[in-house]
Parts: structure tokens; sequence; C-alpha cells
């Protein structure tokens, strides 16, 4: 494992998902866990509180295809990408040989409810509670997962909204190694369909998605200002 700079973040940078896997098992206790894409590299750039809060994490892992080629650019080898949702699914496959505890968090209830049932039909994954992610009072979550003391807190609201909720459970004292998983809940129990493997070892997740989904195109286009600035050597 490397660490390289993507517009003075540093970012953690992977050979293989094992090795990743491995890390976050030894290493990760009390720790929290982000991905690195373009948009949130070009977030940070805006916004000196969207950077903080990227920079208060302590394993920054390289997520989108546009922050691989930074990362590797910069170090001169090759890397890998890390997709959240496989990572995710290879550390509760792990979990559940380890008899790891688990906390999800996030989705609408019949999603996370449905991300429980499967795990554990899966991997035997041990889950120990599984809550929506619609509630209204943080500190009374962050009660109920204290309550538990799960090895593993996953939490699926989207970013900024759960960076900022994980920075707030190591604040009150949560131990757990924590990860924030978007939209990966959804993916995992087939209400949301992912790109096809061939798309996404291509690193084209991005183009299946914005076919898929026309509507996307304004984000996409923000994305342009991304590659400018990796071929301006700015990032």
């Amino acid at each position: 494992m490397n660490i390289s700079e993507i517009a003075t973040i540093p970012v953690h940078c992977f050979n293989n998902m094992s090795e990743a896997v491995n890390y976050i098992l030894v290493e990760g206790q009390g720790k929290i866990a982000v991905a690195i894409n373009p948009e949130k590299i070009l977030a940070a750039l805006e916004s000196e509180g969207t950077k903080q809060v990227i920079l208060s994490a302590d394993i920054r892992y390289l997520d989108g295809i546009g922050a691989v080629k930074v990362a590797e650019s910069k170090l001169n080898k090759k890397l890998a990408r890390i997709p959240g949702c496989e990572l995710w699914q290879s550390l509760m496959s792990e979990a559940g040989i380890q008899k790891k505890s688990i906390f999800l968090l996030g989705a609408d209830t019949n999603v996370v409810q449905n991300t429980k049932k499967k795990l554990k039909a899966d991997y035997s994954t041990n889950i120990v509670a599984a809550k929506d992610g619609f509630f209204t009072d943080d500190d009374l979550m962050i009660a109920e997962i204290l309550k538990f003391q799960p090895d593993i807190l996953t939490v699926a609201m989207g970013s900024p909204r759960q960076e900022q909720f994980m920075s707030k459970c190591k604040s009150q004292g949560v131990t757990s190694f924590m990860m924030g998983v978007g939209g990966t809940y959804n993916v995992y129990t087939g209400s949301v369909k992912r790109a096809p493997k061939v798309w996404c070892d291509l690193g084209l997740e991005w183009l299946y998605r914005l076919l898929s989904e026309p509507t996307r195109i304004k984000r996409q286009l923000k994305l342009l200002k991304f590659v400018w600035l990796f071929l301006a050597k700015k990032l």
C-alpha cells in the first residue's frame, strides 16, 4: 500500500482488493474510510468544509477511475481501483468468516432490512442492527450504535451527509471501523442496477450510468474540469 496526494489530500493506494480488506480488518478499528473519486476532489476544491470532512477520515481509498489515473501518474505504478460497493461486499464476506459484528445504517427500511437478510444468507454475517437513514436526531442514533458497539458500521446516506455523521460518531466515542457506502445497499439487493462487470473492468462505469441516466449529463460535464486540472498538473 502506498500513499499519494490528489489536490493536497492524502490517498491510500492499494494494489488489490485483498490488500485493502486486510488492511482495514487489521488497522481499521476506530477509523473512518471514505471513497475518493473526481466528484469528491472537485467538491473539496470548491469547499474548504468538504475538504476538512474528507481529511477527517483516516482511510481514503481510490474509488473513481479518474482518481486512480492521477495517483498512478504520481507514483508511476499500476494501482487498483477499489469500488466502494465491492470493498463493502468483500468486507461483509470476510466479517462473516471472522465473526465480526456489523451495524447497517442508511437507505430506507425495506432496503436495509433486505440487505440484512441477504448478508446473513450469503455470508452468515453477524448483523447486530439494521436501521434506516431517515432519523432526525443524530445523538440518539449514536447512542444506539454505542449500545451495540459493533466492530463495523456502514453508513448509506450519501455524501457529504454520511461523512459528517461518521465524524460525529467518532467524536462521541464510537470505536467501530466506519465506512460510507452511498447507494451500495440498493445495488446489493438489486433495487438499483450496477454497470455490467466488463464496463467496470474497463473503467467505464461512469459512461454506463450516463447512458442509463441521461439526466446525469450536468454532473458528468463537471468532470471535464477534473480532466483539465489533471492535464494541467494542478492536482
